[in-house]
């Protein structure tokens, strides 16, 4: 076996810790508790949300922008009393559920059982949807 490199298997334990704090974690641990010897009040901010990469969905934020602009009353528009009618008789006529209409027009049944409660936000693109399913018109009296 000469000139041939003996290689011999180490079974050893590799131990391996988390990375130790960086230098300026452990600058701020150390001014904390300095602070806090010296008696000081300690105010920490515990940062939601912070370092993740979620957008708010465009949606809310228009609505959020409806709701700023409105002075008075704030509050979104709900279902109107004469739609969530609209919608149930329409529903009835056609002898379908709700479960069975939002499955129509691609929705939960949790939206239509809104719209027909009055909980829902009144949503242009729903509404097309439900009037082209029951072959009824639920918008236009605005």
């Amino acid at each position: 076996m000469s000139g041939v490199g003996h290689v011999t298997q180490d079974w050893e334990p590799v131990v391996i810790r988390k990375k130790a704090p960086t230098a300026a974690a452990k600058k701020d641990e150390k001014a904390v508790n300095a602070a806090r010897r010296a008696g000081a009040d300690i105010e920490t901010l515990k940062k939601f949300n912070a370092a993740t990469n979620k957008a708010a969905s465009s949606s809310t934020s228009l609505n959020t922008k409806k709701l700023d602009d409105e002075t008075e009353n704030l509050h979104h528009d709900r279902v109107p009393t004469e739609l969530k009618k609209a919608i149930m008789q329409a529903r009835m006529e056609k002898k379908l559920t709700q479960a069975q209409l939002a499955q129509i027009i691609n929705e939960k049944p949790q939206v239509i059982q809104e719209y027909e409660s009055g909980k829902a936000i009144p949503n242009q693109q729903i509404l097309g949807k439900l009037e082209r399913a029951l072959g009824a018109k639920l918008r236009g009296k605005k």
